[in-house]
């Protein structure tokens, strides 16, 4: 795992999120992981296609997945299928607490046969973006129990995949009871203009960008184009890009030894000013609170902050 990029959602050009995983040879990523308002993972749109799978060990939060906003309670499990749009977020002020699971599907390609008959009708599946396991459900008490068996072998790759697979066995069990395996339709196509503006958005944002050359990117309206952000990540298009920037200029922050000038001009911005007023409104801090906390710290001292503000329910965290 990289320390740099700790708490901080990273993404490719195309938008997709680069997952830091535990061990870059093993693609998967395990942790009791918490999120409270303003953090800087909390309401970051992105996608990969890892399997994401979140399983509530206290308190309340939400999930948004392709614009549909999913409450989750103690004991529940939610399941993101590969390349959704998701993002996690804090409800009623609140810090929830969580076990989080992120594999590729590929640990679990073992023949043609596995590929074809249980993976890719799931993964391959417009019908099942999301599972969602709680208490009216059968196979809840069992996923919950998995994911939480998991920390425990983290770094033990077999231990893992094996618990993968039973995961994966409850998520067919419960996409048959559904009857989403028995459908075959053709995958949202508003969902691959969403992502083209993001890409844009991803690309551009160092330039000044008007809302105007956000639609045009996907040749789409600018009513189109804000009921598409309004629906898939509850932000208007500007506010995303401003969004976008700050976690930017929070990645420069973390490392090297940039100006604050130097990090506005990089990031977009036309000032430090502005860039300290939004960088403020998103994560809680100013830039150089932000950069004088995290300043010279080891990964263990990193992790040990981030234990002891877990119990201070600090939203300024990573």
């Amino acid at each position: 795992m990289k320390r740099e990029v700790m708490g901080l959602i990273v993404k490719r050009e195309d938008g997709s999120e680069i997952v830091n995983y535990d061990d870059p040879s093993f693609p998967t990523y395990i942790y009791e992981g918490w999120v409270a308002p303003k953090v800087t993972w909390e309401r970051v749109p992105h996608f990969h296609e890892d399997i994401e799978i979140v399983s509530v060990t206290s308190g309340k939060m939400a999930y948004s997945v392709n614009g549909n906003t999913l409450m989750l309670h103690e004991g529940d499990t939610i399941v993101v299928n590969s390349n959704q749009v998701h993002f996690s977020m804090a409800v009623d002020g609140e810090c929830a607490r969580y076990v989080i699971f992120i594999a590729h599907p590929d640990i679990l390609n073992s023949s043609l046969q596995v590929q074809m008959n249980s993976l890719l009708p799931i993964i391959n599946n417009p019908e099942i973006p999301y599972l969602r396991f709680r208490d009216i459900n059968e196979n809840t008490e069992e996923m919950h129990r998995l994911v939480l068996s998991l920390p425990m072998v983290r770094h033990d790759p077999f231990q893992i995949t094996k618990t993968f697979f039973l995961i994966w066995e409850i998520i067919m069990r419960q996409s048959a009871s559904i009857g989403a395996l028995e459908k075959v339709e053709n995958s949202d196509s508003h969902m691959q203009t969403f992502k083209t503006m993001m890409y844009f958005i991803q690309k551009e944002y160092t330039h000044t960008i008007t809302l105007d050359e956000i639609a045009q990117s996907a040749s789409v309206s600018k009513s189109l184009c804000n009921k598409l952000f309004k629906q898939y990540v509850e932000e208007s298009p500007i506010n995303y890009l401003l969004h976008f920037r700050c976690r930017k200029v929070a990645e420069y922050l973390r490392v090297g030894n940039k100006t604050l000038t130097e990090i506005a001009s990089l990031t977009g911005f036309c000032g430090v000013s502005y860039m300290s007023e939004t960088f403020k409104k998103f994560f809680g801090s100013s830039p150089r609170e932000y950069k004088k906390k995290w300043a010279n710290m080891t990964m263990e001292e990193a992790t040990a902050m981030l234990e002891r503000e877990k119990e201070e329910l600090n939203p300024l965290a990573l």
